[in-house]
């Protein structure tokens, strides 16, 4: 992968960071400046404890009136010029650029509702960071088929945003992720991803840590770098066998299509990476997409959720690991993959499809 990406950090109107980078080759000024009239970014975000299941829960009641499903017209990604309309974007054109939100569920220096008295009891100041990241000036394109020059800027920018937000104070981890097509929710149309950076270590990543660490305990090894060595070893769910990366269907898959990606080197977050496993991760990354994309003949946009599990900025990193899990709620043409009673009241999953019968068709999906 070749390097630097030209980079350009400039300040919208109320005061937010927007950061462009160029593909390689490109070198704009990104000058222009943003003439909308915006009062003062606040936000009033609150974490509150949950004491049954020892998670914490962020509320943020600015959110509710946020942009929501935009025509062209009005969509706030699309460079300034092209539609005519202000946006968040005031350059005329860009390769990849990332901007703190303007609705944002953590923020620094978020205001909150409760009085001082009540903080430490029920409520804590969402202190984080959440930016948007579009991968394209283009309203209508799709992350499968952009240039891989373009890829490889993505990548860029998701390693040097890890890098920058993992350094903030209070910053305890760092998640990439694309949320792609309105049945998994997304609010605008134009492609773009987002990264968080959390003030506490997630559910998710604790519960791999915990099970980690038990294995670690019992057989003195890595429990991720044993998932895969398995994965590679069975060969049953692999849909893709590479130099420096394996994807293949987890055997307890929890989507309709689920595909998890991840590096054979063992590292713990994207900007350990070294050039090769970088150039490759371009390549596969999009072919994944493409299979996830065609896997429903009848079907144009299959919609999907592509999440990157990076280690914690501070603590049990030896137990984490890198990886993407990728994956469609889709269970069939029309049909999607509903969290009802057992998922979201118990936390019991049931999983219609097979993952061998997932991987087999992901594999003969030759793009």
């Amino acid at each position: 992968m070749s390097s630097p990406h030209h980079r350009a950090s400039r300040v919208l109107a109320d005061g937010r960071e927007i950061i462009y980078f160029d593909d390689v080759g490109t070198n704009r000024a990104h000058d222009a400046p943003d003439l909308r009239e915006l009062p003062a970014a606040t936000h009033h975000s609150a974490m509150r404890f949950d004491a049954i299941a020892g998670e914490w829960i962020t509320i943020a009641s600015h959110r509710m009136t946020r942009t929501y499903l935009p025509s062209l017209a009005d969509c706030p990604l699309c460079p300034t010029s092209e539609i005519g309309t202000a946006t968040e974007i005031p350059d005329a054109e860009y390769d990849v650029v990332v901007f703190e939100n303007r609705f944002p569920s953590f923020s620094f220096g978020a205001e909150t509702d409760t009085n001082e008295a009540r903080l430490d009891l029920l409520d804590r100041p969402a202190d984080g960071r959440c930016e948007v990241l579009c991968f394209s000036s283009d309203h209508t394109a799709s992350v499968a088929d952009l240039p891989l020059a373009r890829m490889e800027t993505i990548i860029s920018t998701w390693i040097a945003r890890t890098e920058a937000l993992s350094a903030l104070p209070g910053v305890e981890q760092v998640f990439c992720f694309e949320n792609r097509g309105e049945e998994i929710g997304v609010t605008l149309r134009h492609p773009h991803g987002q990264i968080y950076a959390y003030p506490y270590v997630t559910p998710r990543t604790e519960a791999i840590s915990i099970q980690a660490d038990k294995h670690f305990q019992r057989t003195g090894r890595s429990l991720l770098r044993d998932v895969l060595d398995f994965e590679r070893a069975d060969g049953t769910r692999v849909v893709y066998s590479g130099e420096h990366w394996t994807a293949y269907v987890p055997v307890a898959a929890r989507w309709p299509i689920e595909i998890h990606l991840a590096p054979h080197r063992d590292v713990p977050d994207l900007p350990a990476l070294n050039t090769d496993e970088r150039a490759e991760l371009a390549v596969v990354y999009q072919d994944l997409l493409r299979r996830i994309d065609h896997f429903y003949p009848e079907v144009d946009q299959v919609p999907y959720i592509a999440a990157w599990h990076q280690a914690p900025v501070r603590i049990n990193r030896h137990l984490s690991r890198l990886h993407l899990q990728l994956f469609s709620i889709l269970r069939a043409p029309g049909k999607l993959k509903y969290l009802a009673g057992s998922e979201s009241a118990m936390g019991a999953w049931v999983n219609d499809a097979v993952p061998e019968n997932v991987a087999a068709r992901l594999r003969e999906l030759t793009l």
